[in-house]
Parts: C-alpha cells; sequence; structure tokens
C-alpha cells in the first residue's frame, strides 16, 4: 500500500486508472499475439459465405479447408508462446511511466541515509509529499494496439473487409454446405442433382413445400397438389417413377421436366445419386355442408327471413337457395282448385362474408317474395353451398308457408287473392272478374278510397274483355301488377287526409286484433296509429287557426285528456295486444275510435299573449322571412351559373339578375325591390330588435336560446357581407347556419316561454294539459302542444298544405337529385346540390 506524507493512501486515487491500464495491456499483448488467428478465420468465414466451396472441386474445397485449419493451429500456437499474461506490477510500471518523475516508484522507495537528522527527513518528507501529489494526477494509459510492423501487408484488413462483404452479400449460412462434404461425394458435386416442389391448391391455404427440404419419409398433401420435378445433369443419371397422379400417358423417367397431380395414394422416388423416396398420402377435399337453421319468420314489410349455416374443410365460395312450390300441401279450394301453370322455381343467391374466414359461414337469407306466385303457399326451401373445388352440398328440403305481406284490410286482402287466383292459372281469369264485381256492387262504406276504386273498375273491364279473348300470360303480369297497386292504395291510402288515414290506421289494427297478428306486424301498426294520429292532431290544430269562431260540440264540453294520458291508452293497447288478450284490445280499440270520432275543434276566450309571445311570433315570422331570402339567393346562383354557360335560364327558372331580384315579405308583402344584402341587413336588425323582449331571462333554456340568436345574428352579417361581393354559394352557407341556429334558439326559448306559462290557474290545472279546452290564443293543438309558434318550423304557416305537401317535397328531393347528376354544371353548383342531399 502507498501512502503520502499525510498519512492518506495514495493507492486508492491509483483504482481505476490501474484498472484500466491492465485491461489494456490484456487487449495490446491478446492482440499482438493472436491477430494471425482471427485473421484466417475472418477469411475463411469470408469465403464460405460467399458460396465459393459450392463451385470448386470436392478436392480443393478439402485442400482449403485443411490449409485454413492448419494455419489457423500455427498462428495459435505462435500466439500462446508469444504471449505473457500482464500482471499488477507490469500495469502499476505502464502507468508509473507515464507521470513525470516516476512518483509512484518514489513513493515506494524507502530513506536510507539521514533518518536520524531532521533536516534530512524534512526534506524527505516534502519529496514524497510532492510525488504523492504527482500521484493522484495519473490517468489510464493507452494500450498500444498498432499492428503495422507484424502484418506489414495488412492482410488483417483485408480479412476483415472480405467478412462484412461477405455478410451483406451473401450468407453466413451457406457456410453449412461444406458439411457433409467428402470424397465420396465426387460424383454428386460434379454429376447430377435435382429440385421439387408441391404446390397445395390456393383455396386450400396452405403453403408450397420445397421438397429438397423435405427429410420424412411420409408426406400429407391435398387432393389436386401439383408436383414438380427438375432433373439437372446427365439426361438418365436420375429417372422419376410415382403412382399418385394415375396418369395413362406418363413422360419418360429421365424425363428433366416433370409435373403432375396428387389424385391418389402413392410413392414418389427420384433414384439416382442423391435420390429421395417419399409415401404420399392424398387428403381428399370433402363436399360442403349447409343446413337452415330455426324456423322461417316474416319481417314487418313482408320479407321473409331463414337463417342458415354452411361449413366446408377450405371454404364455402357460394351457396343457393332453391324455393319450389309444394303442390302436395297446397289447399285446393277455390281459385287452386285448377291445375296450376307450370313456374320455375325461386333461385336466389345465398349472402356469404365479404372478408375473414369462410369453413363456417352463419348468415340469414333475407328476401321479399310478396309479389311471387308463391307467397304464402306451401313451398320447399333446398339449400346448396358449393366449394373452391366445384363439389355441392345439399340440405334436406324444408317445407314451409313462404312468407309474403300480409294485408289486414279485408278489401286488400280480397284483392290480392284475385292477384293469387289469376297467377295460379289464366283459367281463373272469368271466376277472378266475377268476384270483382260483386266487390266493386254498391262501393259506398265499403270502399273509402275512390281513386283504388276507378282504377279497379278500370281493370275489371279490362280482366272482362281478355277473358272473353283468351288471356294470355304477359297481359296477366301486368293485371297482376295493377291489383298489387290497387291493394297497396288500399291498404295504405291516400295520406293526403289525416283523418281518413287515422281511421285507416284504427280499421287495419282492428283486423289483426281479430286475426292474430304476431308481434312485429303489431309493432308496425301501432306506429302507423301513432303517426296517423299524430297528423290528425296537427291538423286539428291547423284548423284551429284557420278558423278561429268554430265552437266545441256540447257532447265534448267539460271532456279533458293529456297527451300523456292518450299516449298511457296507446301503450296499454299495445300491451294488451301483445299479451293476447285480443277481447280487451278489441274494447279498448272501440274506445279510441269512438273519441277519435267525437273530438272537434275548441275555442276559448284567450288574448294576444304576453310580451314573451309576441317576441316568439316576431322570431317566427322573421324565420320564414328568412328561408324565402335564402330561397332567392339560391335562385340567383343558379342564375348566375346559366349566365357562365351561356344559357338564357334553366327550365323553371327565372332570368338571371344581379342581386336585385325583386320579392315579397314573409307575410305577402308587396314585391321588395331592395338587393338581397340590404333585405338580409333589415332581417339582421330585426332579430336585434326582438331581442328584447324575449322569454326565459335567467333560465338554462333562455340563455341557451339567447346564445342561438346571437349565433344567428354572425351568421346573418356573414351571409349580408358574401351576397355583397356576390359570393352566392357562401351567402346560402351562411343562411343555412342562420336558418339552424334561429330554429335552434326559438326552440330553447319556446321551452322557457312553456315554464313561464305552466302555473296553476283559476281551476288547478296547467296551460297546455286540457283536452278539448277554449283557447285559441294558445295556438295549442287539442292535446295541450305547441304547433309551431315556439320554434317548430313544421307549422309555420307559409308551409305547404293540403293534399300536394308530400307530392311537392319529393318533387323538389327529385330535381335536387337530377340537378347534382349533371356533370356539365359547375362544381361550386354540384358541390352545394350535395350538400342540399346531405342535409335533407
Amino acid at each position: 500500500m502507498i501512502r503520502d506524507p499525510t498519512g492518506s493512501t495514495t493507492s486508492e486515487n491509483l483504482i481505476w486508472p490501474l484498472r484500466l491500464t491492465w485491461a489494456g495491456l490484456w487487449c495490446e499483448r491478446l492482440t499482438h499475439a493472436f491477430w494471425p488467428v482471427w485473421t484466417i478465420v475472418a477469411g475463411t468465414l469470408s469465403v464460405l459465405a460467399f458460396g465459393i466451396q459450392d463451385s470448386l472441386p470436392i478436392e480443393a474445397v478439402w485442400i482449403g479447408g485443411i490449409a485454413a485449419l492448419g494455419g489457423s493451429l500455427w498462428a495459435l500456437v505462435t500466439g500462446l508462446r508469444r504471449f505473457r499474461r500482464p500482471n499488477r506490477g507490469d500495469a502499476l510500471a505502464r502507468l508509473d511511466a507515464a507521470l513525470p518523475g516516476h512518483p509512484i516508484a518514489a513513493l515506494t522507495d524507502t530513506q536510507v541515509i539521514g533518518v536520524t537528522d531532521a533536516a534530512s527527513l524534512a526534506v524527505w518528507q516534502a519529496h514524497r509529499a510532492r510525488m504523492a501529489a504527482q500521484a493522484r494526477l495519473a490517468r489510464p494509459v493507452a494500450p498500444d494496439l498498432k499492428l503495422s510492423g507484424r502484418d506489414p501487408f495488412a492482410l488483417r484488413y483485408v480479412a476483415l473487409t472480405a467478412l462484412v462483404m461477405a455478410l451483406l452479400f451473401g450468407s453466413l449460412w451457406r457456410a453449412g454446405s461444406v458439411v457433409g462434404m467428402s470424397p465420396g461425394d465426387e460424383a454428386l458435386a460434379n454429376g447430377p442433382v435435382w429440385e421439387g416442389w408441391a404446390q397445395p391448391p390456393l383455396h386450400t391455404g396452405k403453403p408450397a413445400l420445397y421438397l429438397n427440404d423435405i427429410t420424412q419419409s411420409r408426406l400429407d398433401l391435398p387432393t389436386g397438389t401439383r408436383i414438380q420435378v427438375r432433373l439437372y445433369g446427365e439426361v438418365g443419371a436420375l429417372t422419376l417413377t410415382e403412382t399418385v397422379s394415375n396418369r395413362t400417358d406418363p413422360p419418360p423417367a429421365s424425363d428433366p421436366a416433370q409435373e403432375f397431380e396428387v389424385v391418389q395414394s402413392g410413392t414418389v422416388e427420384i433414384a439416382g445419386p442423391g435420390g429421395r423416396q417419399w409415401k404420399i398420402v392424398a387428403t381428399p377435399d370433402s363436399a360442403p355442408s349447409i343446413i337452415a337453421t330455426g324456423g322461417i319468420s316474416r319481417q314487418a314489410q313482408g320479407e321473409m327471413a331463414q337463417a342458415f349455416t354452411a361449413t366446408d374443410d377450405y371454404g364455402v365460395t357460394s351457396g343457393v337457395a332453391t324455393i319450389a312450390l309444394d303442390l302436395p300441401s297446397v289447399t285446393r279450394s277455390f281459385g287452386l282448385s285448377v291445375d296450376p301453370e307450370p313456374r320455375d322455381a325461386i333461385v336466389l343467391d345465398l349472402p356469404m362474408p365479404i372478408t375473414g374466414d369462410r369453413t363456417e359461414v352463419s348468415e340469414t337469407l333475407v328476401d321479399d317474395l310478396s309479389k311471387h306466385p308463391f307467397a304464402n303457399l306451401p313451398v320447399t326451401i333446398t339449400f346448396a353451398a358449393t366449394d373452391a373445388m366445384g363439389q355441392t352440398g345439399q340440405s334436406a328440403p324444408l317445407s314451409v308457408i313462404l312468407p309474403g305481406r300480409r294485408f289486414f284490410e279485408p278489401l286488400a286482402a280480397a284483392l290480392i287473392e284475385m292477384r293469387r287466383d289469376l297467377l295460379w292459372s289464366t283459367a281463373n281469369a272469368v271466376r277472378s272478374a266475377q268476384i270483382l264485381k260483386a266487390v266493386t256492387h254498391l262501393p259506398e262504406g265499403f270502399i273509402r278510397n275512390e281513386r283504388a276504386y276507378l282504377r279497379l273498375r278500370v281493370l275489371l273491364r279490362e280482366l272482362d274483355a281478355a277473358a272473353a279473348t283468351g288471356l294470355d300470360a304477359a297481359r296477366r303480369d301486368e293485371m297482376a301488377e295493377a291489383l298489387w297497386d290497387i291493394a297497396l292504395l288500399v291498404e295504405e291510402g291516400d295520406l293526403a287526409s289525416a283523418l281518413e288515414r287515422l281511421r285507416r290506421a284504427q280499421d287495419r289494427l282492428d283486423e289483426a286484433i281479430r286475426n292474430g297478428a304476431d308481434k312485429s306486424e303489431i309493432d308496425r301498426l301501432m306506429s302507423d296509429l301513432r303517426d296517423a294520429l299524430d297528423d290528425y292532431m296537427r291538423q286539428l290544430a291547423e284548423e284551429a287557426r284557420r278558423n278561429p269562431d268554430q265552437q266545441m260540440s256540447q257532447d265534448m264540453q267539460g271532456m279533458q285528456m293529456s297527451a300523456d294520458q292518450l299516449q298511457q291508452m296507446l301503450d296499454k293497447l299495445q300491451k294488451l295486444m301483445e299479451e293476447g288478450r285480443m277481447a280487451e284490445a278489441a274494447e279498448l280499440m272501440e274506445a279510441l275510435r269512438n273519441l277519435m270520432e267525437n273530438m272537434q275543434v275548441t275555442q276559448g276566450q284567450g288574448g294576444q299573449g304576453g310580451p314573451g309571445s309576441q317576441a316568439m311570433q316576431g322570431l317566427s315570422d322573421l324565420l320564414r322571412e328568412q328561408q324565402g331570402l335564402s330561397d332567392e339567393s339560391f335562385q340567383e346562383l343558379q342564375d348566375q351559373f346559366s349566365g357562365q354557360q351561356g344559357q338564357p335560364g334553366q327550365p323553371g327558372q327565372d332570368q338571371p339578375g344581379q342581386g336585385n331580384r325583386p320579392g315579397t315579405g314573409g307575410d305577402g308583402q308587396l314585391p321588395d325591390n331592395r338587393s338581397l344584402a340590404e333585405r338580409q341587413q333589415d332581417l339582421r336588425n330585426r332579430l336585434e330588435g326582438l331581442s328584447q323582449g324575449l322569454p326565459g331571462a335567467g333560465s338554462q333554456a333562455g340563455e341557451e336560446g339567447r346564445q342561438q340568436l346571437d349565433r344567428a345574428g354572425r351568421a346573418m352579417d356573414e351571409a349580408e357581407e358574401a351576397l355583397r361581393n356576390k359570393d352566392f354559394s357562401g351567402a346560402l352557407d351562411r343562411q343555412a347556419e342562420a336558418l339552424e341556429a334561429l330554429r335552434e334558439g326559438m326552440r330553447n326559448l319556446g321551452e322557457a316561454l312553456a315554464q313561464e306559462q305552466g302555473q296553476p290557474d283559476g281551476n288547478g290545472t296547467r296551460d297546455g294539459e286540457a283536452f278539448g279546452r277554449a283557447d285559441p290564443g294558445s295556438q295549442r293543438d287539442p292535446l295541450g302542444r305547441s304547433t309551431g309558434e315556439m320554434g317548430r318550423i313544421g307549422s309555420d304557416r307559409n308551409m305547404l298544405q293540403g293534399d300536394d305537401v308530400y307530392r311537392r317535397a319529393q318533387d323538389l328531393l327529385d330535381e335536387i337529385r337530377r340537378r347534382s347528376g349533371d356533370q356539365t354544371r359547375p362544381d361550386s353548383e354540384l358541390d352545394y346540390l350535395r350538400r342540399l342531399l346531405n342535409r335533407f
């Protein structure tokens, strides 16, 4: 241990420099002694990785291998003789030699002369202190790894470069080819070799096999696997024999290129040097199987639904369902008593998953066959599945009644039955004409739809004439289609009359109660009844506004029912039908029918309403005028496009203007000759003026409504700027945003106003709850519901009303679709039309 004169251990400061210097000595002496070893090893590996041994004679490979092994042993022995293991003293001497004055050696010295002399001892201690300070500055000494003196030709770099290139462009796995090389393999190395591949059918999903890598004697392959063999070298040195293809005219066994398919189990043998033999076990491809799962069902609109499951070992590719008439099971009565005309079976493609595994497919076949002659008759359904090999598997025939649409209106059901008889056989033409004459005789009270009656009479005359001269199949099919349309008209009716629609919905529900309809049909009929009832309530409210002097009948005086109570009545009716309590459901249905028949519009003594109601009325008027302005902006956009294309206008359009098209106010005012931008500014100013008397101050709904009106105002400002810049497309976007914000704001404010008016009145009831209550100023329907003054656009007075509302809406939508499909129109117009379609 080395200590300095202060008493501290100097060697503590030398621990890591000494260790690192010692490790460097190890690296230095190992490199100097054994650099020939790793040079020879790197060079040999690079040669093997490049595969040079595969192209050399076997003798050359063995000579090179012996030389490399001998050289490695010589270099290893020489290195062991030269190698001297470094010790701690060597590292300490190397570290001391790197310091000025050799302080480490000085610290190990001992004073011999003047030990008893105080002055001499002081000088000695001062010397040791300086040496200790120098020793503490010690740093690790780098090893000397330079080999230029020992390797003047840089063979080590040549070997290292060759190894790096072999790793980049070769493969160390190729070095394994020297394994097994022996002088006895000379004939194989210089003579014939072979290659073989086994490619299973693509639909199996199995990978191709390289037969040279298959060492086991047994090989399982799917039937249809294609085997390819290539024989190299001198013809006849290698031969191929096989018993798996069952070929009748095989090529010569020595043919260099041979291909065949595996159709049966057998053997494949390559005879000759390096040959091989396999026992092939052919795995057959089984035919698919398919079964129907569960029973067939009828959906709400008459579609059939039948689940099925198909399986195959490698996957089902397609499937069909064949529906044939089960004639022995048909009840041969009435129009079905005559022999039917022959008809082809129905063939439907089965749904299959687009992606994923098809070894087991569970799907549901859904199709609407209501118009087919087999509908509602006994049929047999046979499912068939096909795999990639073309093999087909069939299910056992399933005997069912083919579902079709059910008609609950008695007249519609009778028309459908006559249609079925005509499609069964043209021999039923006379009988069907007679029954239809009886049906249309004295139609008052039985046929409520005049259009259906007139169309039926025309069809009856044609059927009479065709029956007298002979009804052909084509004409018969046209009449069957006409009967179907008339039956739908009778069943669903003309929706222009809300009361007629309500009565029709009640009649159909009555018929369903008597016939025991299933749950899906009950849900659909109840939904139709609710929709018809809502429509009827809206019509009553509209009638109340148009005829404010109308009085309620004496029978309805004092009768009240809330909307919630009516909803509970409908829910109870649906529950009774679902539970099968048809007698109670029929009684409740009759009570509901009497209630609807006696319902009339009421009148009250209310006034014009408070400031909140007046503000809401102003917002409603503003909304209508903004909608009208948006329509005119769209017309300007159309005219602008027409002008760009050099066209005077489109059908149904006015001539183009320059943003100054005269219009009318929202209340039928005289034409307004101001520009669109000025009118938009006026609407913005009116909106700002209406913000003072809005209801719901301080409530959540009121604050949300005011925020929406602020958003509408900002959108109006942006629309005004766009109109001044003749950017009609941008103006339409901002106007649409303003309309949306206005509607949402009016809805929120309407809720706030309803909360304000919901305080108990003198009679202990709340506004809007009384059924038949006299209050025309409240603008509510007989169930106490708001009809549109609180922001609902559906009941604004300027909207379409009457018989043409549905037809006109459909015509507008069809026109938008037609124009959006015209690719000659400008891109900006097409983009706007697509936004309209996405919105509506």
